[in-house]
């Protein structure tokens, strides 16, 4: 069992030790090399945690995303939900080679087809025969069972043979832990592996079979992410209460034959494995080295960041220790928590802008626009088929707060309804102006431009990042008669 070193330090209250890089052997000069190089490369990285032998030694978030505040996982989903099928293994409640068939009996099956043969552990290692992935963006926006769109599926492989990537196969392991347990994952590992690891601000969604979905829609803090990885760490032991068996921690991160780099919905890499999410979401674990880093982004997929990260992990953890790093590396996560300067660059018309305005036709049931302002804030509200729509910007500032706005469809299906968003607004010229909506539980930040010309109104809507379109067609509107 991987031992947990005490040290002296600062407690926390997501109950997590605090200590310095150079205490448990980290070499800061790495962490700050690794954030030299992926900002060298433009991309965005939102949160960094790093964990070893019983503290955490490096922490940040930059602006506008806290610590307190939880993050949508993405795929990192599929790991967690690993340990809930673990656990049913574990207490003898399922076994590897139990065929799916077996706990669907509503459904229709050949006893000699290829479906009737698929096993869960086909489902864990993403070999469930269907030869394209189905996406968490893809379930979200069907609304009947997804049980019965599971087995409709075409297979194009023999089950067990051919590895596809599929949140379709882990939100079958859901389907089954709630055919076997009588609960949904959730309320399944509420009490087994959540509250034993204090981890108490976490939701997930449900999807029309009222079950949670195995790939995604989990929602938790990134200190709660770290926990995951800690636990597996640590080889399943928590506090000193085993939370999942050390075989199954080993079974679930080392490689299956035949499925290169990837165990039980595990990433497995040289050296480390990961919990990965889209959008890279990361729970990376390095076990010879006792120590866990997460982090939360928003890039196109994780190969663009890989590189990096091997290259300064597990080095980091190779014992070396710089007093002076540790120094340089705090300064430099302190500077990620100050907001950017977000000023106007032009007087602005208000007046140009200002009431309602009914949209041309167009194809995403967007009727009506209206805008309003005052010397702190611009209200701005979309109208479509389920009503009326308002977020709150600063006006040369950024204001939080609950929203909502349509556009899951630059959202990866999610309808970001009533999630914290940190907005803002700003002149561009007399007769343009911008609003950034950051949508902080996830990697999505929205820009909407909008000018005038004469009585006739444009709108542009674009996001950072996304899994498929990256922008909505440009929209007309007329000023509404009074």
């Amino acid at each position: 069992m991987a031992t947990t070193i005490q040290h002296p330090a600062t407690a926390s209250p997501d109950g997590l030790r605090r200590d310095t890089p150079s205490s448990v052997g980290v070499d800061a000069n790495h962490i700050v090399g690794f954030i030299d190089d992926v900002e060298a490369a433009k991309l965005e990285l939102h949160e960094l945690m790093i964990w070893r032998d019983g503290a955490i030694v490096a922490e940040g978030w930059h602006w506008p995303y806290v610590a307190d505040e939880r993050r949508i996982t993405h795929s990192v989903t599929k790991s967690i939900t690993a340990c809930a099928i673990g656990m049913l293994i574990d207490d003898g409640q399922l076994s590897l080679t139990d065929k799916v068939c077996r706990f669907f009996p509503e459904v229709e099956v050949a006893p000699d087809s290829p479906i009737a043969r698929m096993t869960v552990e086909d489902l864990l290692t993403m070999r469930s025969g269907q030869g394209s992935e189905v996406s968490g963006a893809i379930w979200r926006g069907i609304t009947t069972s997804w049980i019965d769109e599971f087995f409709r599926i075409p297979l194009e492989h023999e089950p067990g043979t051919v590895y596809v990537y599929s949140s379709a196969s882990s939100y079958m392991l859901s389907a089954i832990v709630t055919r076997v347990t009588g609960e949904t994952m959730f309320d399944f590992l509420k009490p087994r592996l959540f509250e034993p690891l204090g981890i108490t601000d976490v939701t997930w969604d449900v999807g029309p079979d009222g079950l949670n979905p195995g790939g995604n829609g989990l929602s938790l803090t990134t200190a709660d992410s770290l926990k995951i990885g800690i636990l597996h760490a640590q080889k399943g032991i928590w506090d000193g209460q085993r939370i999942l068996s050390e075989w199954w921690v080993a079974q679930a991160t080392g490689t299956v034959e035949g499925v290169p780099n990837y165990g039980y919905h595990w990433v497995v890499r040289d050296g480390y494995y990961m919990a990965l999410g889209q959008f890279v979401q990361v729970i990376m674990v390095v076990p010879a080295s006792n120590a866990v880093l997460v982090i939360n982004c928003a890039m196109e997929e994780s190969k663009v960041l890989l590189p990096h990260l091997d290259r300064h992990f597990p080095a980091a953890f190779s014992g070396k220790v710089d007093a002076d790093a540790d120094e340089r590396l705090a300064r430099r996560l302190r500077v990620w928590a100050l907001p950017p300067a977000f000023t106007s660059l032009a007087r602005g018309d208000e007046a140009a802008f200002d009431g309602e305005w009914t949209f041309d036709a167009n194809d995403l049931d967007l009727t009506a626009l209206s805008l309003s302002f005052t010397p702190g804030e611009m209200r701005f509200s979309l109208t479509d088929g389920e009503g009326k729509h308002t977020v709150v910007a600063g006006r040369d500032s950024w204001k939080k707060a609950p929203s909502y706005l349509p556009g899951s469809t630059l959202h990866h299906g999610y309808r970001m309804e009533a999630t914290p968003t940190v907005a803002g607004m700003r002149w561009l010229a007399d007769d343009r102006l911008e609003m950034v909506l950051n949508y902080t539980e996830s990697a999505f930040r929205d820009t909407i431009t909008l000018s005038v010309d004469g009585g006739r109104l444009t709108m542009d809507r674009a996001v950072n990042i996304n899994s498929g379109a990256r922008a909505w067609p440009t929209l007309i509107a007329t000023r509404k008669a009074a």
